[in-house]
């Protein structure tokens, strides 16, 4: 059992397959059953999984595969509609739980939040909290506990689901040491891929290597970032200042693929007018927008480009939009088009 220590913890509260949760906890005919949610329910539409519950995960189903996959791989799961008011309304239900107790509170989505906390016994805080969101929303989550708020999320892993873990920098290599560096929040497969072909395959491996010398082999800013993950340095203090957006963005999938690169600047078009709406209702002007499209079967695209101007209104992010997509090669303009995004960014905070 970890040791007591006074002073400051940061705590990662991480609802258990939340979305799922949300949909068994006013439907309990389907607890300990498969649910996938993601769509309009309908897994002969092309959609992607929202969440699955712990039942469905066991049959290999993960959030963001096709519908049509995850009913291959469980042809009995329960297929339900995305409702994300009633998402929304459930996560304001645990964070006002959250917020009931003498912490600060930092919202990081609809299903997590850390805690800055001072206390001598965190594990006690991390079980009083778990307690109080089962009873009074009937959701279960993990909590993490760590030094900063990298080690925090990183411990919620070991305490899945409804348990607690302690990661600090005590124990920081004794836990993540041999692991690869995937096991890093915030870094991918791709990258993964890259650190190991450098030579880097786990957590230890890349936190000796030299800052400078990934600086000039991944790029100034990321490559001395992965080597901090590696060593488990991180943000320390959490603050409750309101959430502001990086960008606001819109995307729709394509029942049938699309094949005239007309219909899809027209798709584009009215895509960026949504964002537009958005964008106008968070007050702020746009200074950069990105297309994203998804081609037959499952490759997906990006182009973006710094507006000329800051900008919000509908023409001006349309005609910004329209740009973009003509930044992408003659070589895709023939490949049928299955999902396409508009994304519109802010200027920093």
């Amino acid at each position: 059992m970890a040791g007591r220590m006074a002073g400051r913890w940061v705590l990662h509260v991480d609802l258990d397959q939340f979305i799922a949760a949300v949909e068994v906890r006013r439907r309990p005919e389907l607890a300990g059953l498969a649910v996938v949610v993601g769509g309009r329910g309908d897994p002969t539409e092309r959609a992607v999984v929202a969440t699955a519950s712990y039942e469905a995960r066991e049959f290999g189903v993960r959030s963001g595969m096709p519908l049509r996959t995850a009913a291959k791989r469980c042809p009995d799961a329960v297929f339900l509609p995305a409702d994300n008011p009633a998402y929304e309304a459930a996560s304001d239900e645990v964070m006002t739980v959250l917020r009931s107790f003498p912490v600060v509170v930092e919202v990081m989505g609809w299903d997590e939040a850390f805690l800055g906390v001072v206390t001598d016994d965190p594990e006690a805080l991390a079980h009083d909290v778990q307690r109080a969101v089962a009873e009074r929303t009937g959701l279960s989550c993990t909590v993490g506990i760590g030094d900063n708020t990298l080690r925090a999320k990183i411990a919620t892993e070991f305490g899945k689901p409804a348990g607690t873990f302690r990661l600090t920098r005590h124990n920081w290599f004794a836990t993540m040491g041999d692991r690869p560096t995937t096991a890093l929040w915030g870094i991918g497969t791709r990258t993964a891929r890259r650190l190991d072909e450098l030579g880097y395959r786990t957590v230890a491996e890349l936190a000796e290597a030299r800052p400078g010398e990934l600086a000039e082999r991944i790029g100034p800013a990321m490559g001395p970032y992965y080597v901090q993950l590696a060593r488990g340095i991180g943000r320390e203090e959490v603050s409750d200042a309101p959430h502001v957006a990086r960008s606001r963005s819109r995307e729709t999938t394509f029942q049938t693929d699309l094949d005239d690169w007309a219909v899809v600047g027209e798709e584009i078009a009215v895509l960026a007018r949504r964002v537009a709406d958005d964008v106008a209702a968070e007050g702020r002007p746009a200074v950069r927008i990105g297309v994203k499209l998804r081609f037959a079967p499952f490759t997906t695209r990006g182009r973006s480009a710094t507006l000329p101007a800051p900008a919000s209104a509908p023409e001006e992010l349309v005609a910004g939009a329209l740009a973009v997509l003509d930044l992408f090669e003659e070589r895709y303009r023939a490949r049928p088009v299955r999902l396409a995004g508009v994304r519109a960014e802010f200027p920093p905070p």
